[in-house]
């Protein structure tokens, strides 16, 4: 049993450890920047969204890739259903909204289609987003990566020229467990994280009390434990559902308002980090 195991943990470590893969860089960009949960249903696609138009308006160029193939957020954060053109028949044209390049796998089939496809084909897919999409001047590529340590993990980390990852979590024990295997997999894979921001943090009542619904500190805690910079703390708030249902980010829509700033304050982190 114990040979098993062994022999178990030197196949994952073979296939996690960095090798000499050609990285490419997404054409059209000077950084990549992955943001990823590991954990599902932590609000990472809505984080993305508005650390994207954080860093707008900290006057960078932003576009912003949308790798979840099975379940895109997208077409629905930015409220458009249009479909990429192409004038080669090759290459695609990302959309474009509010200064912002876009592109999703949402834009190119029915928003109820599911998309009931292997491994393969979700590589296939990303390598089409990243190398067959005429990004133009853009300063960062902001990725909203899906849930989970899987194949648009290791393509990204083993294909593309990423410069750093950022982690988004509530702070409950159950998402920590799943952001403790996506820190590791980034570090076995190469991959730099930028840090890491406890999202759901807490939900101020109308009397001003925190209500800390998800518990506490977890995140951070966890940033200490591996070494990583903890970036910020993010609250439940419902004018972030409302800006999101809406198509127009609370970033972009509200930029004043007090949660817009928390963002701006994490995105002017993220910036000093890559740059």
């Amino acid at each position: 049993m114990t040979e098993k195991k062994e022999e178990i943990d030197r196949a994952v470590k073979e296939k996690l450890a960095p090798k000499q893969f050609t990285k490419t860089p997404i054409n059209g960009t000077k950084f990549t920047i992955l943001v990823s949960s590991a954990k599902g249903g932590v609000g990472k696609s809505t984080v993305a969204i508005n650390i994207a138009f954080a860093l707008q308006n900290l006057g960078l160029k932003i576009g912003i890739l949308d790798a979840d193939v099975y379940g895109p957020s997208l077409p629905k954060l930015m409220n458009l259903n249009e479909k990429p053109k192409s004038e080669d028949g090759k290459a695609m044209m990302p959309l474009e909204k509010y200064d912002v390049q876009l592109m999703s796998m949402g834009f190119l089939v029915d928003e109820q289609t599911p998309m009931i496809w292997r491994g393969p084909m979700v590589i296939s897919a990303i390598k089409t987003m990243t190398q067959k999409v005429l990004w133009k001047d853009r300063d960062v590529i902001i990725v909203d990566m899906p849930p989970g340590t899987g194949d648009t993990q290791l393509t990204f980390a083993q294909e593309v020229k990423v410069d750093g990852a950022i982690i988004v979590s509530t702070p409950q024990d159950l998402a920590l467990l799943d952001v403790k295997r996506g820190i590791q997999m980034f570090d076995k894979t190469g991959v730099k994280i930028l840090g890491l921001i406890d999202n759901m943090s807490y939900f101020k009542g109308d009397e001003g009390k925190d209500y800390k619904i998800f518990g506490e500190s977890g995140v951070e805690k966890t940033a200490k434990e591996f070494n990583k910079e903890f970036l910020g703390h993010l609250p439940i708030h419902q004018d972030l559902r409302i800006s999101a249902d809406k198509g127009d980010p609370l970033t972009h829509s509200d930029p004043d308002h007090e949660v817009s700033k928390l963002f701006i304050e994490i995105a002017g982190k993220i910036k000093r980090s890559f740059q």
